[in-house]
């Protein structure tokens, strides 16, 4: 496994599960046990995914210590507050039976997050949280961001994959020391990633599937990333990334298929109007 150093000296695998939309008790539960026994040292849960509960459940049943496992959770807008925070962060240790969550993220830069953020400082120092991040930060939110606050975010998670590669918005997160870390890293199939000719020559060229290559793409610019599986030979196969190189003729190659953008918020009242509607329907 590889790691990055956060910015408070924290160290952070630069590979985990993610487990957004695994919610089937059993089948959830068994997969992330799965996950923890063959090797996967970090799992990326949040309150809004409604399955912290079965990640700490998997937790306590699978054969890992503690200590080698980087958990990550998420405070959702509901909670966006000073007081929300603190209700939230108890409730996320209470559902993964853990004494600290090594890191615990802003879900997205709506409501009180200043207030969000002084709470999370807190509990931070308190050591209950190793280490406090942020979720589909702007640039310019980032910037203001570490501005205005005491500690500066330790993670920024963005979308990112080959069709949104977002080499600007690493380059800002570089430059204030903030760690990029990539989400829907095969683009939730859209686009028909795992098709795409460079990258299945690419694969081919090194006895590896598509998959395979976007997720080394992602290690070797230092981004770390959290695909989302529930079936075990897919996730063997997510891990097995580190017994080989891109060189950088395929690192330069990559780089045409970038279609720009990415998920952001939009500015349109409308359009956040209608995020905002869909999210209280899923997420509440």
């Amino acid at each position: 496994m590889e790691f990055v150093t956060l910015n408070n000296g924290v160290k952070m695998p630069k590979l985990g599960l993610g487990v957004m939309q695994m919610t089937d008790p059993v089948e959830a539960e068994n997969a992330i046990v799965a996950a923890l026994e063959m090797g996967y040292p970090m799992i990326d849960t949040a309150a809004a995914y409604g399955n912290e509960d079965i990640v700490g459940r998997a937790i306590k049943r699978a054969n890992v210590k503690r200590e080698d496992i980087f958990v990550t959770s998420k405070l959702w807008v509901s909670d966006m507050s000073y007081e929300g925070a603190k209700r939230g962060l108890e409730s996320s240790l209470d559902k993964l039976q853990l004494d600290y969550i090594d890191l615990y993220v802003l879900h997205q830069p709506i409501g009180d997050i200043y207030g969000a953020w002084r709470y999370l400082t807190e509990a931070y120092k308190e050591g209950k949280i190793r280490a406090i991040g942020v979720d589909n930060f702007t640039q310019a939110k980032l910037v203001e961001f570490i501005k205005f606050n005491e500690v500066k975010p330790a993670v920024n998670l963005i979308q990112a994959n080959p069709y949104h590669q977002r080499h600007e918005d690493q380059a800002a997160m570089v430059a204030r020391d903030v760690q990029m870390v990539a989400w829907q890293p095969f683009s939730a199939g859209d686009g028909n990633l795992f098709e795409q000719p460079l990258l299945k020559e690419i694969a081919v060229a090194h006895n590896k599937t598509v998959a395979q290559v976007i997720l080394r793409w992602l290690l070797q610019r230092d981004v770390v990333t959290i695909p989302k599986s529930i079936n075990p030979e897919r996730m063997a196969q997510n891990l097995a990334v580190f017994d080989f190189e891109l060189t950088a003729e395929d690192m330069e190659a990559i780089k045409s298929i970038d279609q720009g953008g990415g998920f952001a918020l939009p500015d349109n009242a409308d359009n956040f109007e209608r995020i905002l509607n869909m999210w209280e329907q899923m997420f509440g």
